[in-house]
C-alpha cells in the first residue's frame, strides 16, 4: 500500500493519541481520531479498515484502533520528518516557533528520506524540536521521558520547562511573551483550586499567575544537578544566554581532561588518542575505544597507555569502562552519564608506571549546552584496595602488606563555540591523589590542572575527525609546570 499523505496523517494521529491514552487503555477511540483529523466518524472508520487490511493497524469494531509494529514505524518516521522540519525552519530559516507547525504539516509528506537525514546531520542529530517534543530516531523510535505538568509537579523546587503540549499559534505566542518557552527555569509557588490558577516564579524572581488549563500544557522536569547549578553560578555571563533551543554543537564529546556525559550513538564507535608531555620531561600516550551496546543507554570502552616515568618506559594499567546514559540532554535538562571502570594492574609499579593493584574508578559526568557554550562537570574517585607498600615481589606473591588507596577528584570545563568546526576550551581538574610513601604509609597530595586549548572538526556522512591541542599547567608538590597535549579522534559507523 502506497503511504500517501492521507495514510501518513492517519498513522501519525493514531500514534500521537496512543501516547496520550490513560494507563491500561490500548485502543484509540474512533470519535477522537475522526475529530483530530477533521473528518466524520464514518470516513475515519472506512480508512481504518483499509489500513487494517494493509497490516498497519489493528481495528476492533465499536472499540477502537491501535497501530501494529509496522504502522508504528511508519508513523514514527512521519513524526521524525515533521519535527526535524520544524527545527530546521526555526534554526536555519529564522522562522518563529509559532508558525512552523502548519508549514511542517505540508512538507512532511513531500521531503525525501535522504533530505531528512541531511537535515538531521546538519542540525547535529537533535533530540527535541522547538516545542520540546522528542524527535524519533532513524528507525522511527521515540525516546520517551516521564514528565510532569505545572499542575502535578512539586511546589517550591527548581524546574525547567521541557515541552509544550499545545502548538496553537496564539498559545505559543503567549508562552514566548511570558518567558515560558522550553529551557526556561521556574518554580511553582502556589496553586489555587478555587481560582483555577497557578502562580510561578520565573528566573530573576518575578512572579506570574496563569490559568490551570495553560499550566496543564506545560511539561516540566525537576532540576537535580547541583554540579550544573554550581557551574552556571561560576560563569554568570553564560546564564544570560537567551532561552530556547540553541543551535547544536558540531563537536560534542571531544574534551581532553574532563569527561562528557554523552554515550555513542547506535552503530557508531569512536577511537581516541592522546599524547601528553609534562614539564618534567615525562610523557604519556593513551588510546581509548568506545562502543555502544544495543542503544545509547549502554556503552563499553577500554583504555590502554604507554608512559615514560622517572624510572623507565612501559605500558600503563588497562581500564575497562561501562557507562550508562541516565538522561539525555533536553531543554532545561543536562545529560548525565555515570561511569564505572575496572582497573587491571598490568603496569610495573616498581618503575612508577602503575599502582600494582586492581581497582575501581567511579565518575559522574554532567553536560549542558548554554547558547554557544558547553559546560561539563565531573566528580568521582579512584579506589585501589591492595596497593603494595614496598614495591617488592617474590615467587609466592607480595612480600609486604598492602594498603587501600582512595583518590577523589572533581573537574569542570567551559567550551566556547567560535565557529561550527572550531571550539576553544578551558578545563580544570583537582585530584586528591593518595599514594604510598613507605611500608604501610600513605599520604595524599593535591594536584591541580588548568588547561586552555582548542579543537577542530571535519564531519562527513556519520564520520568525524577531531584534532586538538592544549597547554596544561599542573600544580603539585609545591611546584608548577607546563606541558603540551595533542589529541586525535576518529568516529565512524560499524554498520550501515
Amino acid at each position: 500500500m502506497l503511504a500517501s499523505s492521507t495514510v501518513e496523517n492517519y498513522l501519525k494521529h493514531i500514534y500521537l493519541q496512543q501516547l496520550a491514552l490513560p494507563a491500561g487503555a490500548t485502543l484509540v477511540p474512533m470519535g477522537g481520531l475522526a475529530a483530530a483529523i477533521g473528518v466524520t466518524p464514518g470516513s475515519a472508520t472506512t480508512m481504518v479498515k483499509t489500513l487494517a487490511e494493509s497490516g498497519l493497524v489493528h481495528y476492533e469494531p465499536y472499540a477502537g484502533v491501535r497501530l501494529t509494529p509496522a504502522g508504528e514505524r511508519l508513523a514514527g518516521l512521519v513524526i521524525r520528518r515533521h519535527r526535524l522540519i520544524e527545527l530546521f525552519l526555526v534554526q536555519v530559516m529564522g522562522m518563529s516557533w509559532d508558525e512552523v507547525h502548519d508549514e511542517a504539516e505540508q512538507l512532511e509528506h513531500v521531503v525525501s528520506e535522504r533530505l531528512i537525514e541531511r537535515i538531521d546531520e546538519m542540525l547535529g542529530h537533535p533530540e527535541v524540536d522547538p516545542h520540546g517534543d522528542p524527535i524519533p530516531d532513524a528507525e522511527g523510535i521515540i525516546n520517551h521521558r516521564e514528565m510532569q505538568t505545572l499542575l502535578t509537579c512539586p511546589i517550591g523546587v527548581p524546574l525547567a520547562v521541557t515541552r509544550v503540549a499545545d502548538q496553537d499559534a496564539s498559545f505559543l505566542r503567549f508562552l514566548e511573551s511570558s518567558g515560558l518557552k522550553p529551557g526556561q527555569q521556574l518554580k511553582v509557588q502556589a496553586r489555587d483550586e478555587a481560582a483555577d490558577s497557578v502562580r510561578v516564579e520565573r528566573a530573576g524572581g518575578d512572579e506570574l499567575t496563569i490559568g490551570a488549563r495553560a499550566a496543564s500544557k506545560l511539561l516540566v522536569e525537576v532540576i537535580t544537578s547541583v554540579l550544573l547549578i554550581c557551574l552556571l553560578s561560576a560563569v554568570p555571563a553564560l546564564a544570560q544566554t537567551p532561552v530556547g533551543p540553541p543551535p547544536p554543537f558540531e563537536i560534542t564529546d571531544n574534551s581532553f581532561f574532563v569527561e562528557e556525559a554523552f554515550n555513542q550513538d547506535p552503530g557508531v564507535f569512536q577511537n581516541l588518542a592522546t599524547a601528553v608531555r609534562g614539564g618534567g620531561g615525562g610523557w604519556f600516550l593513551g588510546f581509548t575505544q568506545e562502543w555502544p551496546v544495543t542503544s545509547r543507554r549502554h556503552q563499553l570502552a577500554y583504555s590502554v597507555g604507554l608512559a615514560s616515568a622517572g624510572d623507565g618506559t612501559g605500558a600503563g594499567d588497562i581500564l575497562l569502562h561501562y557507562r550508562y546514559q541516565v538522561t539525555d540532554e533536553g531543554p532545561g535538562l543536562p545529560a548525565i552519564s555515570p561511569r564505572v571502570s575496572l582497573i587491571l594492574p598490568v603496569a610495573d609499579e616498581r618503575r612508577g608506571l602503575g599502582h600494582g593493584s586492581w581497582g575501581l574508578q567511579f565518575n559522574l559526568p554532567v553536560s549542558k549546552q548554554v547558547g554557544n557554550y558547553y559546560l561539563h562537570g565531573n566528580a568521582g574517585f579512584t579506589w585501589l584496595p591492595s596497593a603494595p607498600t614496598d614495591h617488592l615481589r617474590s615467587g609466592e606473591g607480595r612480600t609486604a602488606d598492602s594498603v587501600a588507596l582512595t583518590s577523589p577528584f572533581v573537574a569542570g570545563s567551559v567550551i566556547r563555540r567560535v565557529t561550527p568546526r572550531l571550539n576553544v576550551l578551558v578545563e580544570a581538574v583537582v585530584d586528591w591523589q593518595e599514594g604510598v610513601v613507605g611500608p604501610g604509609l600513605t599520604d595524599r597530595e593535591t594536584v591541580v590542572i588548568l588547561s586552555p586549548g582548542a579543537r577542530w572538526a571535519w564531519t562527513w556522512r556519520f564520520r568525524q575527525v577531531v584534532v586538538g591541542a592544549a597547554v596544561p599547567f599542573t600544580r603539585g608538590a609545591g611546584e608548577t609546570s607546563a606541558g603540551v597535549l595533542g589529541y586525535f579522534s576518529y568516529e565512524l559507523p560499524f554498520r550501515n
